[in-house]
């Protein structure tokens, strides 16, 4: 069936923003119509900027601007009463807002020695169990988890073992969170290494190299046993990696795509779809994609040891809306197919994905 059939997706451009600032990330706020926009001034500041979606425009709502440029966020740690954004900043510092009263954090630890590149929350928003807990990726090198409840030390700290050579984490997520002990960490680096931390025992789990700088990480779920894992990289392609069986030596079974020539810079699965993703492109694209499972999801080798089999991954659509790069790409958690993106060609824009049930 052609891409343009009746079935398929469709990938509707629904409002565009323009913006006069650098956009680093979009974020639904869950449980309203509302986004927000965070990213650096051109005099170096940092701005959070919260709109409202009125039918077919985007209405600012708050604009707030912070000494330095903020990076990243997420709600993935806070009630959904109170729904604080936790944010990383050019300067290191992980910041916790209050958006009704954002003048002040109501948290605030400077966590690394330089720029926190990515962000994750898990125990909030009632997904997973256990505690609110927020993992910050550096270019300084380390990972670290913090309890919004313990000030100033992290409770988990992921860096380079003695004699190690420090690389750039570009990126992490939480997952395995299915009941109050289990939780695990993945964090992805500049020189191709993804490193899977597990919490509950404070140590590494497994490791491996996609021989390119990953971009982003993301489990299909964050609050069921560790399922799948999507990496994707700086030379166009993604990784699937079916975690529900490690082998003691090959690790975890995966399939590989090459989406296009230019660098995958997101990853983000559909909230109430766990098989169908999309990713955002470094041409302006987006492609939505399906997982198929195995007829078996596991077999076993010749020395009788579990091994996982990876299933294959079908282009549902794609669209290109910029000449340059998407970089952050958020779902909807509350409305099925609703989706914003942010590319550095400073807009912002949300978009309808139609269809979704169909496939």
């Amino acid at each position: 069936m052609s891409s343009g059939g009746p079935e398929r997706p469709q990938l509707v451009a629904h409002v565009q923003q323009a913006l006069n600032y650098t956009l680093f990330d979009c974020k639904w706020v869950p449980r309203s119509a509302r986004l927000l926009c965070l990213g650096s001034a051109a005099r170096g500041t940092g701005l959070l900027q919260l709109y409202e979606l009125r039918g077919g425009r985007l209405a600012l709502l708050r604009e707030i601007e912070k000494a330095k440029p903020i990076k990243c966020g997420t709600f993935g740690a806070t009630s959904l009463q109170q729904r604080y954004l936790a944010t990383g900043d050019f300067g290191g510092n992980l910041n916790i807002w209050n958006l009704e009263a954002p003048e002040i954090p109501v948290y605030s630890v400077k966590g690394h020695k330089e720029i926190i590149n990515s962000i994750d929350g898990v125990g909030g928003l009632g997904i997973g169990e256990g505690a609110p807990e927020i993992v910050t990726g550096s270019r300084d090198g380390t990972v670290k988890v913090w309890d919004p409840r313990q000030k100033d030390t992290p409770v988990a700290n992921m860096e380079p073992v003695q004699g190690e050579s420090k690389r750039d984490c570009w990126t992490v997520a939480f997952g395995n969170a299915y009941n109050q002990e289990e939780r695990v960490v993945c964090a992805g680096y500049d020189n191709g290494d993804i490193k899977l931390f597990d919490l509950k025992t404070m140590s590494l789990r497994w490791e491996t190299n996609i021989k390119n700088g990953v971009c982003s990480v993301e489990f299909d779920r964050k609050d069921v046993n560790m399922n799948k894992l999507v990496a994707t990289s700086l030379e166009g392609k993604f990784h699937v990696f079916d975690m529900r069986t490690q082998h003691p030596t090959k690790g975890f079974a995966s399939v590989s795509e090459k989406a296009q020539k230019s660098t995958i810079w997101q990853v983000r699965h559909l909230p109430q779809n766990r098989d169908i993703f999309m990713t955002s492109g470094g041409a302006g694209s987006l492609h939505l994609w399906k997982y198929e499972y195995p007829a078996q999801r596991s077999k076993k080798d010749s020395e009788g040891a579990e091994m996982g089999v990876a299933g294959s991954v079908s282009l549902l659509q794609n669209v290109t809306l910029s000449t340059q790069p998407i970089s952050s790409l958020d779902w909807s958690p509350d409305k099925k197919g609703l989706c914003v993106c942010g590319a550095f060609d400073q807009t912002v824009r949300v978009l309808i994905v139609t269809k979704l049930n169909k496939v």
